[in-house]
């Protein structure tokens, strides 16, 4: 059976492996060449910034793509990890206060270009913050995993190429401007769940990056601090990523009841219906626990009410509320 140090090194080769001092170098904004590191991730920031934002307004997926590739964000999180690892306190307070200010500095532009916005609503229709305004456990999965790829990446000279891969696979910019386009808006709800989603992925990046630079060995590294308190930073990081995580399973939990509810609910009324040929079943919509179905007949007349009730009743929860919308302003309460 292979040993700990045998799989280490087959999943960090010593011939590929970069020494935490050239780690650090990479990510640390506070290390070398200062002015250069700095005044580059502020200008790439606010592009991406700009960029995601724009892509965000005008529906386009390449656009917020994109912003995605040169967005530098990850740089400073993937810092915490490194810091935290090598117990320098000081490297993962520094990279945390980076990563706030490229928080502000991105939902300020999204306040900035909220003022685009036609109406409100028109953002409810918008694939791109609709897509990071109600983030599930799969979002937090994928954030996982991405961590551990940009992990991976930066302790390995052969995989630097994935880098640009890594930063698509990461949303981190994009919910940023989200946030600050709803927020502009007053849409309060969908602002909270982009920022959660923002949050969620930092976290899970700090978490994999911790792993996979323990892993890399870089705790037991010459530069490592003897002293640091690592099992307390860990302790924290986790109970910030289960706090995190918690809201993100209840979402797609509820996601999910959701769908097959609302196919429940579709099936029931379209057997109701079964017998009226130009009759028509066209959605479910929610809101809270009431589904509205639409449907359509052609005197405008329905079957009893019962009999769709009674079907309802062996297929969906009693909380639920069911209204039937039939058209012309006309709507029958079934439960």
């Amino acid at each position: 059976m292979a040993t700990l140090s045998e799989m280490l090194q087959a999943l960090i080769p010593p011939t590929q492996r970069q020494t935490a001092a050239e780690v650090t170098e990479a990510l640390d904004l506070g290390s070398g060449d200062r002015a250069g590191k700095r005044s580059g991730f502020l200008i790439m920031l606010t592009l991406a910034g700009i960029i995601a934002i724009a892509g965000v307004l005008t529906d386009s997926t390449a656009t917020v793509i994109g912003a995605m590739i040169i967005a530098p964000l990850g740089t400073p999180i993937l810092a915490i990890g490194l810091g935290i690892v090598t117990g320098h306190l000081s490297l993962v307070v520094r990279s945390i206060l980076w990563v706030l200010l490229g928080l502000a500095i991105v939902v300020v532009l999204g306040l900035a270009f909220s003022v685009f916005v036609a109406t409100p609503e028109s953002l409810e229709t918008n694939s791109q913050v609709l897509g990071r305004t109600s983030p599930s456990f799969m979002d937090l999965l994928a954030a996982l995993a991405t961590g551990f790829a940009g992990g991976f990446a930066m302790c390995r000279r052969d995989l630097s190429a994935i880098l640009p891969g890594v930063a698509i696979a990461i949303s981190l910019v994009p919910p940023l401007g989200v946030v600050g386009v709803c927020a502009g808006q007053g849409l309060w709800a969908d602002a909270l769940g982009a920022l959660w989603l923002f949050l969620s992925n930092v976290l899970a990046l700090i978490i994999a990056g911790s792993i996979v630079f323990t892993l890399a060995g870089y705790a037991r590294d010459p530069g490592s601090s003897p002293v640091a308190n690592r099992r307390r930073a860990y302790i924290i990081v986790s109970v910030l990523t289960v706090v995190i995580a918690l809201p993100l399973v209840a979402n797609s939990i509820v996601s999910v009841a959701l769908a097959r509810w609302s196919v429940s609910i579709q099936d029931a009324a379209s057997d109701w219906l079964a017998d009226d040929d130009g009759a028509r079943v066209y959605g479910v919509d929610w809101s809270g626990t009431t589904a509205t179905v639409e449907v359509t007949t052609d005197d405008g007349q329905t079957p009893p009410i019962d009999d769709f009730r009674d079907s309802l009743a062996s297929v969906i929860p009693s909380f639920l509320g069911v209204v039937v919308d039939v058209g012309q302003g006309v709507e029958v309460t079934i439960q």
